[in-house]
């Protein structure tokens, strides 16, 4: 094996749409010796990630805790189980994540309902009226927080109110948003959200935050059919995940990611010694400097892109939109992303998360894209 290198990536600034870069200290908790999945110990770091987790996401919900797999896995938990073949299902569309919720629950054999705006543009509450009072069956309402692929940030409080008046669940994709802008699920009244580990949060990629209020779980509890994925089902996820009443032991289910859980645990540790809302205002601030700079290099902002953490910008006439992404990579070290669906090859995408989202990293996209683009 002698013609296999040494493991040495370089190291990047990550100002793409995920991962963000992550802290030496999750890092080095991500390196601790591992442990067996119903050692003690771990059972132990699970549940107090777990108790971190509601903490973050500003919920009482029991069934907190991390899916072992990235963010598309957490929208997966939430759709195989709330969904059985027969259901609808509401689901606002404005982006790539809307577009995937839709195919997810198809495949789930679901009849989606769309209620669609422009990418870039954000669900307005009357469009999720009109499509909840056309659709009085549907069993749920689904919508994404923050659309990564268009940088648009989803008012949820109205919409709540919306849905569970009409007896819905209401789902959300709070992938970019966790950890880096304003969120409250309890407060909101979210029935079902789910996350990833690899943005805001600014742990490695590997794990999906989910939470269940008690109405979704009444719902699961209700179903005719079996889940269809086996290793997504909550039924038998929750014997692992909770301990049974009168303390029982944990159900073995599947061999947990320990080491993603030592890091997890560390990374939500750094969000809540920063303080939730002292984190949100700093994301708060960096987006408005590092907006201020790129309109000052006459960059235009997609319209509603305002997203504290992922910012949408159209690339101008004239400019290779891979070129520059590629000199910043090969001169600067900085990680932009391109542009998604209608936006592929006219906007950049320029992440402010979590780790990453610093003055020095603000200032230094800002010399580096004068330069690049001059």
């Amino acid at each position: 094996m002698s013609e296999i290198s040494q493991l040495d990536p370089a190291e990047r600034i990550l100002m793409g749409p995920g991962p963000s870069n992550v802290p030496v200290r999750t890092l080095l908790a991500l390196a601790a010796p591992t442990v067996g999945h119903l050692d003690p110990q771990y059972i132990q770091i699970m549940d107090e990630t777990c108790a971190l987790l509601r903490k973050v996401m500003r919920t009482e919900n029991r069934l907190t805790f991390p899916i072992s797999g990235t963010g598309m896995a957490g929208m997966e938990t939430l759709a195989v189980n709330l969904l059985e073949p027969g259901d609808e299902a509401i689901v606002c569309i404005n982006g790539v994540f809307g577009q995937r919720m839709q195919d997810v629950f198809q495949r789930c054999g679901a009849t989606v309902h769309p209620v669609e705006a422009p990418w870039g543009e954000t669900i307005s509450a009357a469009a999720a009226a009109r499509a909840v009072a056309d659709h009085p069956h549907a069993k749920l309402l689904a919508i994404v927080h923050a659309e990564t692929s268009t940088g648009a940030h989803q008012p949820l409080e109205e919409i709540s109110s919306i849905v569970h008046q009409a007896g819905m669940l209401y789902l959300v994709d709070a992938v970019t948003s966790l950890g880096g802008q304003e969120l409250q699920v309890d407060a909101w009244q979210i029935d079902a959200i789910y996350s990833g580990t690899q943005k805001c949060l600014s742990c490695p990629p590997g794990l999906a935050p989910v939470s269940f209020s008690e109405r979704a779980l009444a719902v699961m509890e209700a179903r005719q059919s079996k889940v269809q994925s086996w290793y997504l089902d909550v039924s038998m996820l929750r014997n692992y995940y909770l301990s049974k009443t009168g303390g029982g032991g944990r159900a073995y289910h599947h061999t947990a990611p320990i080491n993603m859980t030592y890091a997890l645990r560390e990374a939500l540790r750094i969000v809540l010694e920063e303080g939730l809302e002292a984190r949100v205002d700093r994301h708060r601030r960096m987006h408005q400097r590092l907006r201020a700079g790129l309109e000052e290099l006459g960059l235009q902002y997609v319209p509603s892109s305002s997203l504290y953490g992922l910012n949408c910008v159209r690339v101008p006439k004239g400019v290779d939109e891979a070129a520059v992404r590629t000199q910043l990579l090969e001169q600067y070290g900085i990680e932009i992303g391109a542009g998604l669906g209608p936006f592929a090859g006219q906007a950049w995408r320029i992440g402010l998360m979590g780790h990453t989202c610093r003055q020095r990293n603000v200032d230094l996209v800002l010399t580096a894209l004068r330069d690049t683009l001059v």
